[in-house]
């Protein structure tokens, strides 16, 4: 309840009095966007983010290879990715069942900037972005054959993460070709475009080439992990019962 409901709207409140305060003191439009466009933004874009982050599960990889806990997982019939990919998805998909249905009835309530039939697509952008992430996750965790404090990267990429998706501020108030990297980034689909596309700030094309973006840079990093799994694997020694 917590995790899913109560923090993420302590933050949207904080958020939403913040733009009201922005907007209500500039009396015009921001970047072509009036005021309530900014209040759906800000209330979409603290559960969205919530929902994309990976966090927990990152530390959980992290603490079973330095633990040696991985043992007990090498030897079952399922990889380490999938075996964590499971309870990954499994877990986002009940927060976001839970937690997606206050800034759904805030809208509507408030009648605020919202899209209903443009919810599959982004749905189905979650979840990609999701399978990437923990990708991302997988390949810090590898990392962790060869480091001491790999943790200490997941606080780094996470933060950088929050600030490259768009959950603090809206990609497109970003200056000039700043924000078309932003936009062409995977990262984006972490906040901005699921949020930007229900609230009507972007188009379809924009999803779809954020899909395309996710596929091109998961591909990379699948690779990337691949290479630093199986090396980290033959150097790994296990003891203990």
């Amino acid at each position: 309840m917590i995790d899913a409901l109560v923090q993420p709207l302590l933050s949207a409140g904080i958020e939403v009095a913040m733009w009201a305060g922005i907007m209500g003191g500039l009396g015009r439009a921001l970047g072509g966007f009036g005021r309530e466009y900014y209040l759906a933004y800000a209330l979409w874009a603290t559960f969205v983010g919530r929902v994309t982050g990976n966090w927990t599960y990152e530390f959980m990889m992290l603490d079973d290879i330095d633990s040696g806990r991985i043992n007990a997982i090498l030897v079952r019939p399922i990889s380490f990715y999938e075996f964590y990919l499971s309870q990954f998805m499994g877990y986002k998909a009940v927060v976001a069942l839970t937690s997606l249905v206050v800034p759904v009835a805030s809208c509507l309530y408030f009648d605020l900037p919202f899209i209903p039939s443009r919810v599959p697509l982004t749905v189905l952008l979650i979840a990609v972005f999701l399978l990437f992430t923990h990708t991302l996750s997988f390949t810090v965790a590898g990392l962790a054959f060869f480091m001491t404090r790999a943790q200490s990267l997941t606080a780094i990429k996470n933060m950088a993460i929050w600030t490259l998706a768009g959950e603090l501020i809206p990609l497109d108030l970003y200056p000039g070709a700043l924000r078309e990297w932003l936009m062409w980034s995977p990262f984006s689909a972490g906040v901005y475009v699921p949020v930007g596309y229900l609230t009507g700030r972007i188009d379809t094309a924009r999803v779809v080439q954020s899909l395309g973006s996710i596929a091109m840079w998961g591909l990379v990093f699948a690779v990337i992990s691949t290479v630093i799994w199986r090396r980290g694997v033959r150097h790994y020694v296990g003891t203990g019962a």
